[in-house]
């Protein structure tokens, strides 16, 4: 017969308040019995016992799981990202349900997914292990089971990230804009500005501000369509200082709405950019190391925190959080520290200045009042 359990009111204590407990057997009579109580009230008494049988039913097989294959299948039916983000997820968990995809959520086990996660290739290794724990999450909220054996006990350190490379000064970036003629403008601009190279790719006209001199990022262009930010907070003005707006100077103005389009019309071509003008450029510009395009984005970072400006209001900027800038960009402003010196050393001269004067006014006021005195004594 199905375990039932019991609620029941306790004795009220010295005062006056009333508690719950509730209580099951383990097996059939005379089996062990499990009691808990001090519950506030019968329902939350009751919603615990539900629980606790829940549990004992899962152990004991009486309630049966899906497998992970069945439940992966139902987690990206309802996931509610963009189609390239359930695409990549999809691509990731697969990993995993080649592995376990017939085992129950129930018979997945830390060393065994432990064991697995160290199959894994280093270059995706993390995401894979993420990715499972994130559908493994979502078995727990939902009751079907009550640890995620992906996280407990299972480590998932991120790997080394890459080392960037920004340009060193704005003189390597105009000697590569220069070996790229009609391209040079973009690179410009994109160091110039921070924006991601999907974002410059998606900007229009409209969303460059002479007079208020900001460019404001609205959308982005990735994977041959434009997306936009699901809310309005995730769309920023970035100021435009002097080099960007020369670059926009420079470009041919065309009845069209993009600021960076194709040579036949519609979106850049990047990847064709990155081999058939990007890289030949920098070889003939003596670039060395090979620069990425999106390290046209680290040198703004870069180049941005070296003349002062506060990593909250990079943030806000580059469109990333604190910890983003911290973690990816802070450590590349060499001369960070020796700016925050000058800053501090000038902010405590600044307050010594006054402090000295405060002194001597005080002393001038003594001496005022010495004189009073004396005067009032000789006329006495």
């Amino acid at each position: 017969m199905q375990q039932q359990g019991q609620v029941f009111q306790l004795a009220s204590g010295s005062g006056g308040e009333t508690r719950w407990a509730y209580r099951y057997r383990v097996g059939g009579r005379g089996a062990r019995r499990v009691q808990r109580g001090g519950f506030a009230t019968e329902q939350a008494a009751v919603e615990a016992l539900e629980r606790a049988l829940e549990r004992l039913r899962r152990e004991r097989g009486l309630v049966e799981t899906p497998t992970l294959q069945e439940f992966v299948d139902v987690y990206l039916r309802q996931h509610g990202g963009e189609p390239e983000t359930v695409d990549k997820l999809r691509w990731l968990l697969a990993k995993s349900v080649r592995v376990f995809g017939e085992r129950r959520l129930g018979q997945l086990h830390p060393p065994e997914i432990a064991a697995w996660r160290m199959t894994i290739p280093t270059g995706h290794r993390f995401e894979a292990t993420q990715a499972l724990r994130q559908v493994l999450n979502r078995a727990v909220e939902w009751g079907l089971i009550d640890v995620n054996p992906a996280k407990h006990g299972v480590d998932n350190p991120q790997r080394r990230r890459t080392e960037k490379r920004p340009f060193e000064s704005w003189e390597e970036v105009e000697a590569v804009a220069a070996k790229l003629g009609v391209y040079g403008p973009l690179v410009v601009f994109a160091a110039a500005t921070g924006l991601r190279p999907g974002e410059w790719l998606a900007l229009e006209w409209r969303d460059v501000d002479r007079e208020q001199r900001v460019v404001y990022v609205r959308r982005s262009y990735r994977n041959g369509r434009v997306k936009y930010p699901k809310t309005e907070a995730s769309m920023r003005a970035v100021p435009l200082q002097a080099r960007a707006l020369a670059a926009l100077d420079a470009l041919p103005r065309e009845h069209g709405a993009l600021v960076f389009p194709a040579s036949e019309g519609g979106h850049f071509d990047l990847h064709n950019f990155r081999n058939r003008h990007w890289a030949p450029a920098q070889e003939a510009a003596g670039i060395d190391p090979r620069r990425r395009v999106y390290d046209l984005r680290h040198t703004f970072a870069t180049f941005a925190l070296r003349a002062g400006i506060s990593t909250f209001d990079l943030s806000r900027y580059m469109g990333a959080s604190l910890t983003m800038i911290e973690r990816h960009y802070g450590h590349l402003a060499r001369d960070g520290r020796e700016h925050a010196i000058q800053l501090l050393d000038t902010h405590s001269n600044q307050r010594r200045r006054p402090h000295r004067g405060r002194r001597v006014d005080v002393e001038d006021a003594r001496r005022r009042q010495s004189r009073q005195q004396r005067q009032r004594l000789s006329r006495r």
